[in-house]
């Protein structure tokens, strides 16, 4: 009886940090989700299904402090899988977080370039895209992102040096090479 007592204690503790860090990284990676795929509404669902997987493999997780490195891979990975299973890859949605257009000025301008910068993005292979969105909207340095994503730190550079050229064409009206 004791023993069963204890154990459900430490389930409902268990459940209980879960649900602490998990509504703590909730809107942030409602956010990567949608940036990485292009769509808002899907990145609510791969973020839901990224939440799901990490309450599945939760007891994998030896240190809770390890949280945000190790469920950020789980969401990167389902964006991922989405994202190669995918005919299309359009972007139909920016978060404003990541363009930082200042609220004064030409606002059709300023949806022009959420456009365009939209469509450049989704004219981006998957894993240049994920290596973008990392680096520059999450500011994650490129040994962060290698571990994130499990290739070298050389790939991810090469990734980045890729997606920026083919960004930077896409922006210019030329095609990615």
């Amino acid at each position: 009886m004791l023993r069963e007592r204890a154990i459900g204690r430490a389930n409902a503790d268990r459940a209980s940090t879960f649900t602490e860090l998990a509504e703590h990284h909730l809107a942030d990676s409602y956010r990567l989700a949608a940036l990485i795929l292009g769509d808002r509404a899907a990145g609510e669902d791969a973020a839901h299904d990224a939440f799901v997987a990490a309450w599945k493999s939760w007891g994998s997780l030896r240190d809770p402090a390890h949280f945000e490195a190790w469920f950020g891979r789980i969401l990167v990975n389902i964006c991922r899988d989405r994202l190669r299973c995918s005919r299309r890859h359009g972007v139909t949605d920016l978060s404003d977080e990541l363009l930082a257009f200042p609220a004064a000025g030409d606002i059709a301008a300023a949806a022009a370039d959420r456009d365009a910068v939209g469509r450049g993005l989704a004219r981006l292979d998957p894993d240049q895209r994920i290596v973008l969105v990392l680096r520059y909207y999450r500011d994650l340095p490129v040994d962060e992102i290698a571990a994130r994503i499990g290739v070298p730190a050389g790939t991810v550079k090469s990734r980045l040096h890729y997606a920026l050229r083919n960004l930077g064409e896409a922006l210019d009206g030329g095609s990615p090479r």
